[in-house]
């Protein structure tokens, strides 16, 4: 008997200060990347998908991003971009 199956995991990448396109307001939000990988005998082997997302702290809206916009994000959280008050911050996710 052979047990195989997917298991997912969550992982959170930065948390950056971006307006939400739910409610407006400026507030923090959560780089999250989730991937599901495939499980042989419980044992995660390779993954299966990849997926970004943003999530506002203060509506809980979430939305989809790609990838390449989440290391856009994921760089300026790390590089120090502007932050709440210097410049409007970045709407990603408006199209």
């Amino acid at each position: 008997m052979i047990i195989f199956g997917t298991k997912g995991y969550l992982h959170q990448l930065a948390i950056l200060t971006l307006v939400c396109a739910q409610c407006g307001n400026p507030a923090a939000h959560t780089l999250r990347k989730r991937v599901t990988k495939f499980t042989l005998f419980f044992v995660p082997l390779f993954p299966v998908s990849t997926k970004y997302a943003t999530q506002c702290t203060f509506c809980g809206a979430e939305q989809k991003v790609t990838g390449e916009q989440a290391e856009q994000l994921q760089a300026q959280a790390l590089g120090g971009g502007p932050g709440y008050g210097q410049q409007s911050p970045q709407q990603p996710y408006r199209s």
